[in-house]
């Protein structure tokens, strides 16, 4: 099977509370899901691409909602374990008028933090052009990191692009941790995606010039600073530049906006398009992704996506 983009990473189930303020009052919720790199797959599909997702999920009702949510999205799912043993995760977000929702996560024990390099096909990973990875998965367990690892030496072994989102999670393990972790893996990848923040934890360093400029001289081809409504900092070995953004207001939900930035960014690769060209689509399809509550919910069809009209109106 000929891919665009294979990703690998955890998907649980999400739980949204249809009234807003603390869950202990919370008494009818809705059921989707969530998770970075199933996001991004999801986000491809939409955009009309070949992806495909790689994980573990337990042999049980949420698994198989799961499993089937992602593939009716368009997403090849045919690598995906089910496991006897361990569970399907999730978690819930407790929505906060006027602020960002807090999330609450139910992950431990669960099949996919039992990944491992076992799982991977070393065939399906050869027929992709694209090996898009995040930070979490190394979080989750030994055996994730392990998958990590062993999945870029597959990427590189058969002449992929490694594309590297850190989206650290620090509720997962600790900042000096995730900056040791999450610094090798980069140096292995040759584009990373970090927003702010994020480089900032793993770099040490305060704007985006210099975050991008560590991340270089870590071994990146290209480093990306997301900068939320700034756009986007972006920088190679060639050239450097700042890529405006597009304001949204009011945004509805903020999870997801990177992993909707991530999908518009490869999606502008993988049409031959230049580094700039494919950050402003990144721009425009997070920009959209912060309309609608949910995680998936937001991202964009090509239908819906006017390169050549800046100007067009969000939702």
């Amino acid at each position: 099977m000929s891919l665009d983009v294979v990703t690998l990473g955890e998907t649980m189930v999400l739980f949204i509370p249809t009234s807003v303020g603390p869950l202990r009052f919370a008494n009818t919720f809705e059921k989707t899901i969530g998770g970075a790199e199933s996001n991004v797959a999801i986000g491809l599909a939409r955009l009309g691409h070949r992806a495909g997702w790689i994980s573990r999920l337990g042999n049980d009702e949420f698994g198989l909602f799961v499993r089937n949510f992602i593939r009716g999205e368009g997403v090849d799912t045919s690598r995906v374990i089910f496991d006897d043993r361990h569970p399907t995760a999730v978690f819930f977000k407790e929505r906060q008028a006027g602020r960002e929702p807090r999330v609450y996560y139910y992950r431990k024990g669960s099949a996919a933090s039992r990944m491992s390099p076992e799982d991977l096909d070393e065939s399906y990973i050869r027929e992709a052009r694209i090996l898009h990875l995040t930070g979490i998965t190394p979080a989750l367990s030994e055996s994730c990191a392990a998958a990590v690892e062993r999945a870029i030496e597959l990427a590189k072994k058969h002449g992929l692009l490694v594309v590297f989102d850190p989206n650290i999670r620090l509720k997962l393990w600790s900042r000096e941790e995730a900056r040791r972790v999450l610094m090798d893996v980069a140096s292995r990848c040759d584009i990373v995606l970090p927003g702010l923040d994020e480089g900032r934890i793993l770099t040490g360093e305060r704007t985006p010039e210099a975050i991008a400029a560590r991340l270089l001289e870590n071994g990146a081809r290209a480093a990306v600073v997301k900068l939320g409504e700034r756009g986007a900092y972006y920088a190679t070995r060639k050239e450097t530049g700042y890529v405006e953004g597009y304001p949204v207001e009011p945004i509805v939900d903020p999870i997801g906006a990177g992993d909707a930035f991530a999908a518009g960014f490869l999606s502008g690769l993988l049409r031959g398009w230049s580094y700039r060209e494919a950050i402003r689509l990144g721009n425009r399809t997070g920009a959209y992704a912060l309309t609608v509550a949910g995680d998936v919910e937001g991202l964009p069809y090509w239908s819906e996506i006017d390169p050549k009209r800046p100007d067009q109106v969000l939702r």
